[in-house]
């Protein structure tokens, strides 16, 4: 740990400290691992617990994580039923949808914390989500959620790097936001939509593929693979099996597109010779 990197956490462990108890919006990603993880620390685990909202925008295979990770930090581990489908405003899917989701999380969580007699709820929020437009920000402010990373000052890599050396598994997860950001704003969620997207991208990681999008375009699906993955779809019979996989779904186009960078600058780092393969299959 570096000095600047110790600085910042003796002042979370201060910060968590002050809460006294809390009650952990856990998603099972790094930032909310690290931060379980923290608390526990700090104030043990009879003044910490962990919930997980549960619903058809959650992934089987995230929940699970979840589950089997609270477990491993011996943390008091409950999974909620969330009922943002209920919500026609979060159907709808504007840009908001995030502010209805977790307005009704929040709401949820504050209930929560009010019978097991904790004093606060705390996220994952770091200081690098707040350059972002995220509507779920202002419903964490309007029910008083406390972010210690913000506090803090920790940003995305130092909570990488912190949660490698303090032996968290999830050090390197790949971020993964709920299945309806995988579809576009104004186009309504649906139950279907998100069950051809999670089955879509299970396929992809049972293949391998580590960052995985399935964007849901109506009858296309464009499939984004993280940027040093996105070269293995040159084989032919890996990008047809992906591809028939897809439009077994019910989808009637297929587009394969890296995530993360542009095809630009993918091809600045390929050969001339693979280059002219991912042409020759049409992947740029």
């Amino acid at each position: 740990m570096t000095d600047a990197q110790q600085i910042k956490f003796d002042r979370l462990t201060c910060v968590i400290k002050s809460y006294d108890s809390t009650l952990v919006a856990f998603s099972g990603g790094v930032d909310s691992a690290f931060v379980l993880r923290v608390a526990r620390d700090v104030l043990g685990k009879h003044c910490v617990k962990a919930v997980t909202a549960d619903s058809p925008s959650v992934p089987r295979r995230e929940l699970e994580n979840a589950k089997k990770l609270a477990c491993e930090l011996g943390v008091e581990h409950r999974v909620i039923q969330t009922k943002e489908f209920e919500d026609p405003r979060y159907l709808a899917n504007s840009e908001q949808r995030c502010f209805f989701c977790k307005t009704e999380l929040y709401t949820r969580l504050t209930v929560l914390a009010g019978e097991w007699r904790l004093r606060t709820v705390c996220d994952g929020t770091h200081v690098d989500d707040l350059g972002d437009f995220r509507p779920g920000l202002r419903a964490a402010s309007q029910h008083h959620i406390q972010s210690p990373l913000v506090a803090a000052g920790f940003g995305k890599a130092e909570i990488r790097a912190l949660s490698r050396s303090m032996g968290l598994a999830v050090w390197d997860k790949p971020a993964s936001p709920c299945l309806s950001s995988r579809v576009p704003h104004r186009e309504e969620i649906t139950a279907q939509k998100l069950k051809q997207i999670e089955a879509g991208e299970n396929f992809l990681k049972d293949l391998g593929f580590c960052i995985v999008r399935l964007r849901h375009l109506g009858e296309t699906a464009r499939v984004e693979l993280g940027r040093d993955e996105f070269v293995r779809v040159m084989d032919v019979g890996l990008r047809n099996e992906v591809t028939n996989f897809i439009l077994s779904l019910g989808f009637r186009s297929v587009c394969l597109e890296p995530y993360g960078a542009s095809r630009v600058d993918l091809e600045k780092n390929l050969d001339p010779a693979v280059r002219t393969e991912m042409t020759k299959a049409g992947l740029c």
